[in-house]
């Protein structure tokens, strides 16, 4: 990599992020405060909090799980602390996704694009069907429905012993809110998650970060404030270059190989990459790139 060649000090960057636990931790112990405090009122304002307050929490926790997954938690060293954490950082989500997540998101940075490997990439039906404003508004609201079933239908995989423990976990979890403090918590959490992985300015980097803006790039960049809600998964360039460094550090990337980074397009509002996603009509969900990928051999 040119950039890595030419500034070997980024390799500095690499390894954990001390504070993520602890940021993580302490957002956890927020939403479990919130359940308590909103298993009385009333539903209007479950709804109204769920997705104001707890789902940006729960949509950020999920980009948590993104770091956690390229072991920045506890390092490369310790890969099953890594897991367990991410299986607590899942907790206020209300549904399983942690394990699962780590299973997919590999193939994600090994197969960029590859078809029926990255599934990332919305089926065919989905570039079909949802190409008008109304339908690609429609298809916002639903992301996290495909972005959970898509991977069962391109490429199923076993289930793991992983997945099983981030189930039972969870699942207990929620029963035991449910035990303490009734219903409402728990659809508290779920429905934000649910609503702010959807239409929510912040799943903006859901499209902004490979959707194909302009032609002959497939990765972008996000260097706004929402960076400071979501671990700095906006600096998606720098990720994918360099995975094994925490979101923390990447604007730090980006400094030391400028000359690699600023000239290259990027965005400057989720806001607006919604916008124009929905009106823009030679935008859409095929508007990926997709390609042929050779299967690694896994050592």
């Amino acid at each position: 990599m040119p950039a890595f060649a030419k500034y070997p000090e980024i390799k500095t960057l690499m390894g954990p992020d001390p504070h993520l636990k602890w940021i993580v931790s302490g957002m956890v112990f927020m939403q479990l405060l919130a359940c308590y405090l909103v298993k009385d009122l009333s539903w209007k304002w479950i709804f109204f909090w769920a997705y104001a307050f707890g789902g940006c929490i729960n949509h950020s926790l999920t980009l948590a799980i993104h770091d956690i997954s390229h072991n920045v938690a506890f390092g490369n060293k310790q890969a099953k602390w890594n897991r367990w954490f991410a299986v607590f950082a899942n907790l206020p989500i209300g549904i399983p996704y942690s394990a699962s997540f780590k299973k997919y998101h590999i193939d994600h940075h090994r197969y960029l694009g590859g078809d029926s490997l990255d599934v990332d990439i919305p089926t065919d039906f989905e570039g079909w069907f949802f190409c008008t404003p109304l339908r690609k508004l429609l298809w916002l609201f639903l992301q996290p429905l495909f972005y959970s079933l898509r991977p069962l239908y391109v490429n199923p995989k076993a289930i793991t012993r992983m997945e099983i423990l981030n189930a039972l976990v969870q699942f207990s979890i929620d029963l035991i809110i449910y035990y303490l403090w009734g219903l409402k918590p728990v659809i508290y959490l779920i429905a934000g998650t649910i609503l702010c992985l959807g239409f929510h300015p912040i799943s903006g980097h859901f499209i902004a970060e490979h959707y194909m803006f302009l032609k002959g790039y497939e990765t972008y960049s996000y260097y706004g404030p929402l960076n400071w809600l979501t671990f700095n998964v906006g600096y998606h360039m720098e990720h994918h270059d360099f995975p094994s460094i925490p979101g923390c550090r990447l604007p730090m990337v980006k400094k030391i190989a400028a000359e690699y980074y600023d000239n290259l397009p990027h965005h400057q509002s989720w806001i607006r990459v919604l916008w124009d996603f929905v009106f823009d009509d030679t935008l859409g969900p095929y508007s990926r790139v997709k390609r042929l990928c050779k299967l690694a051999k896994e050592s």
